[in-house]
């Protein structure tokens, strides 16, 4: 009972080009180095840069496995001991990744979760709040706004609004601070 490694949660959380996939492989590329096991993986919906690799927008890269659903996840370490895992995207999965995430945190892994804290309607980003809520250590980054070059907090959609869910990069985001995000947040 007492052998059993315990799991822990960390979230990894900002707006558009805050570079949350570029810590979640700074992190990965620390367990590569220290020649630990670990697995990455992000939803397939997410194929700007590379269906096979988490890309940041800067160019970094690392090797991960595309999902379609978080049950991949689960199916994949099944037989796995306790590692690292990290997910990147994490807001694409839907709240089912949630469980999967206990699962895993109870059988003693190591689980790192990129994503989108809040939408480009400044509206919580789910499963993110559950995720903030149960993780051991949150991170959250500020990119630079686009306007004015002060800490951003915020994506802001420059794409005409389709739907909420809308995978894209530069020339369709921006990172917003509060007041050159909307007219609502003006102070």
């Amino acid at each position: 009972m007492y052998n059993k490694p315990n799991g822990r949660l960390e979230v990894v959380c900002g707006p558009m080009f805050s570079g949350k996939s570029e810590e979640l492989i700074r992190r990965i590329k620390r367990a590569v180095i220290a020649n630990r096991p670990h697995h990455l993986f992000k939803p397939d919906i997410d194929d700007r840069y590379s269906l096979d690799h988490v890309a940041s927008h800067s160019g970094i890269k690392m090797a991960c496995q595309p999902i379609k659903t978080a049950q991949d996840i689960k199916n994949a370490l099944s037989h796995s001991e306790p590692c690292l895992v990290g997910i990147d995207e994490c807001q694409f999965l839907g709240t089912e990744v949630i469980d999967v995430i206990k699962e895993l945190l109870t059988r003693g892994f190591r689980v790192v979760v990129a994503g989108l804290d809040l939408d480009s309607q400044a509206e919580p980003f789910h499963p993110m709040p559950a995720l903030l809520a149960m993780a051991d250590n949150v991170d959250k980054l500020k990119a630079v706004c686009a306007r004015c070059g002060e800490d951003a907090v915020l994506t802001y959609r420059t794409a005409p609004v389709e739907d909420k869910v809308f995978v894209g990069a530069a020339g369709k985001y921006e990172a917003r601070c509060r007041k050159h995000w909307g007219k609502s947040w003006i102070v």
